[in-house]
């Protein structure tokens, strides 16, 4: 249905600028880099720049990919030219990934720059080039994905981390590390790493301090130290301290510092707080991070340069927790320029088994109510219409009204059903040629009679209970539904760490779904319910009126 939809669409819209960069991928999705100060995050051109790609089930179908993610692909935006890029997380179960891709260029105040990402060939290997992802300035990258293993250096380098930290699944970007104020990590010295003041050193990395916590060593070689006191960065060299800006506890902050030619910069959640005059010495020694820290730590990046604050500002708009920068749209034709695709699609996809189970018993339910109105309806109305022909014909019989024969505009009638109940119990009773009845004769023809109308008031009730289940039944079944969704929903991104709210909101919006439609099955049966217990009432009533009508023209006819 997916793909015959996908098929319709591509027919009715234009054909797309962009050819398809090769026909062994099935799907592709556009990663749409929005520079404009509409979202904040207007930012100077740059060249080089690694980004984070943040795949859910919200912009991603993972059920089209194979299960490691080995089929991603990301192209640039001439869909020819294949991009670096690495995997940090890829969870196909809980439907979130995360990839690290090097953007060739980045315009200024452009909406409508993308790369693509491909994904759907069963037969493709795995192609990631951590080492290539990253420009040649960059020293180290820790992402804290490894779990309990030593930290993993991403870039070309490979520096050696000599032992494991603690690491909190539940972190900014994904894992992070945690740091208790016992332990600290260490990397092995190496020749990236070696402080150069000719050609300057850059650390760029998030932290969220725990409440309280205002201490602590985030960087040190030797004798050079990035130090947290009082809640305030503080660069410590063999020439000097220079004082930087304030760090708040319990919640994710962007630390960045350059040093070089004599100057170093401070910068928190991208803007630059304060500045100053140092001058790093030439040293390489072992570089520990964390030392007397408590708190998370994540995306720890050292460059052996001075990086400019456009590129701190850069990095700050992709990482941080809203990831303004990038956003990742089903489309990568004319949908993807326009930013927009069906908001009900996305919802359909994001459906849980749970959701789809509650979903399907509603239809059902909506199917067999639907049915059950049309046929009671159309019941109805034949023996309403039936009954006033029939009436119309009773009241102008005189002497021979019990000698009204059954015609086609009376053979759906109640009333003449009713009639004809009674005129048996009469000739059951005249039969031996008496020309009166007595007081009990007529009683036992009443009750007969009666009895019958019992049997026509469960004949026009029939299935209207099936109605009664769908009008009270739908909603519960869609809010269990829901409940579950957002359950599950909750529950995956607590396993798996992302707070993303574009994680989160695609599976609630999904959930809701069943809500709705529990109620889209419970309104239509209530309004047809109601109108149809009216005109069964109606029936009804005509229907009592009727016998006691009948009776009494016996009685004038038969009683002494």
């Amino acid at each position: 249905m997916k793909k015959l939809f996908a098929l319709v669409l591509a027919l009715a819209l234009p054909v797309s600028a962009h050819a398809w960069w090769n026909e062994a991928w099935t799907a592709r999705r556009a990663v749409v880099i929005d520079t404009t100060a509409e979202t904040g995050v207007a930012v100077p051109a740059a060249s080089m720049v690694t980004v984070p790609v943040r795949l859910h089930s919200g912009n991603f179908d993972f059920l089209g990919a194979k299960l490691d993610g080995s089929d991603l692909r990301f192209m640039a935006a001439d869909d020819l030219t294949p991009l670096k890029f690495h995997i940090e997380r890829y969870n196909s179960t809980d439907e979130l990934a995360l990839a690290w891709v090097q953007v060739p260029q980045v315009a200024p105040q452009m909406a409508d720059q993308k790369v693509f990402v491909y994904v759907g060939n069963v037969g493709a290997a795995a192609e990631q080039d951590a080492a290539g992802s990253y420009d040649a300035s960059t020293a180290a990258v820790f992402h804290f994905a490894q779990g309990d293993a030593p930290p993993v250096d991403s870039s070309k380098h490979a520096n050696v981390a000599t032992a494991p930290v603690a690491i909190e699944t539940a972190g900014l970007l994904g894992a992070s590390a945690r740091f208790d104020g016992t332990q600290a990590m260490e990397i092995a010295p190496s020749a990236a790493l070696a402080l150069d003041g000719s050609r300057g050193l850059t650390l760029s990395m998030w932290l969220r301090p725990d409440d309280g916590v205002t201490e602590g060593t985030l960087y040190q070689q030797d004798g050079v130290r990035l130090d947290l006191v009082g809640g305030t960065l503080v660069l410590r060299t063999p020439a000097g301290d220079v004082t930087g800006g304030g760090v708040g506890a319990g919640a994710w902050h962007h630390v960045a510092v350059s040093v070089g030619g004599g100057k170093v910069v401070f910068y928190v959640d991208g803007d630059q707080v304060a500045a100053g005059e140092v001058q790093l010495p030439l040293l390489q020694a072992p570089v520990r991070i964390g030392e007397g820290f408590v708190g998370l730590l994540d995306e720890l990046q050292i460059s052996n340069t001075v990086r400019s604050g456009d590129w701190v500002k850069l990095a700050v708009a992709a990482q941080g927790p809203e990831g303004r920068l990038l956003r990742v749209v089903e489309d990568a034709g004319e949908a993807a320029d326009e930013g927009g695709h069906s908001y009900f699609g996305v919802l359909v996809d994001n459906l849980t088994v749970d959701a789809w189970v509650v979903i399907i018993i509603l239809m059902v339910m909506f199917a067999i109510a639907l049915l059950v109105m049309v046929a009671k309806a159309q019941f109805v109305a034949r023996v309403d219409r039936h009954n006033r022909a029939f009436l119309q014909h009773f009241r102008e019989a005189k002497d021979d009204f019990l000698s009204i024969a059954q015609g086609r505009a009376h053979a759906h009638s109640s009333l003449f059903r009713l009639y004809s109940a009674g005129v048996r119990e009469v000739g059951k009773r005249v039969a031996d040629g008496r020309e009166h009845l007595t007081g009990a004769s007529l009683n036992a023809i009443k009750a007969s009679v009666d009895a019958d109308l019992v049997r026509e008031s469960h004949r026009l009730n029939d299935k209207m209970v099936l109605l009664t289940i769908a009008i009270s039944g739908g909603p519960f079944l869609g809010l269990l539904g829901t409940v579950v969704g957002v359950m599950i929903t909750f529950a995956a991104i607590a396993a798996a760490g992302d707070v993303n709210v574009n994680a989160i909101a695609p599976g609630i919006a999904a959930a809701l779904l069943a809500t709705v439609a529990g109620l889209a099955v419970a309104i239509p049966a209530l309004f047809g319910y109601n109108y149809l217990a009216g005109r069964i009432k109606n029936i009804s009533a005509d229907m009592h009126i009727f016998v006691d009508e009948f009776i009494t023209r016996i009685a004038e006819v038969y009683d002494r």
